[in-house]
């Protein structure tokens, strides 16, 4: 697995040596910053990478020209190869990490400064977690307006999102539904 595209474009990310992290596809992260280009300038972005596992998607948009981006993820050894790999890209500077479960983190200071203009859900498959964390983020007023966040799902996946996102885009890559939407505060 690698960086796609940037600055760190070509660079070898660590991958887990067991199968409890399902990291996104080179092929799939290429095609996911291809369409966001049509949403948002990832250039000075905030970004927020929630199940992190490699921590590939948030790497791979400080790559192409993010500000900042903050990892979370409720396994311990997620959260240390995101962090190996941030720090092996010379990008740790850049980089917030927590140990915690996205649907119900607090966001404050330490974890993000500026409300997230980029976000990526990508929580293991048939587990509710998009739906609670997408609530828990609006209640939080953690994101930008106009804010996309990006929902990786099996490629069956039906879920409900809060009133505030407006559903952009779905695109299925084999298995796997990519869900782009968009956050507004102007709805009510």
């Amino acid at each position: 697995m690698r960086i796609v595209a940037g600055d760190y474009g070509g660079r070898l990310l660590k991958v887990p040596k067991n199968y409890d992290i399902r990291p996104t596809s080179d092929k799939v992260r290429g095609a996911i910053f291809n369409t966001l280009t049509g949403y948002l300038d990832i250039n000075g972005a905030y970004i927020l990478d929630a199940f992190c596992g490699t921590g590939a998607l948030g790497l791979e948009a400080l790559s192409r020209g993010a500000i900042q981006a903050t990892f979370l993820d409720i396994n311990k050894d997620s959260l240390a190869l995101t962090k190996g790999n941030a720090n092996d890209l010379g990008i740790i500077d850049q980089s917030k990490f927590k140990l915690c479960d996205a649907s119900r983190v607090h966001i404050d200071k330490n974890i993000g400064a500026n409300r997230f203009n980029l976000i990526f859900l990508d929580p293991p498959y048939k587990s509710g977690l998009i739906e609670k964390t997408m609530e828990n983020l609006s209640k939080q007023n953690a994101l930008a307006n106009e804010a996309i966040c990006i929902l990786e799902s099996e490629k069956n996946a039906v879920f409900s999102l809060p009133e505030a996102f407006e559903v952009l885009k779905n695109k299925h890559y084999g298995d796997t539904l990519i869900t782009y939407s968009r956050y507004s505060k102007s709805v009510p």
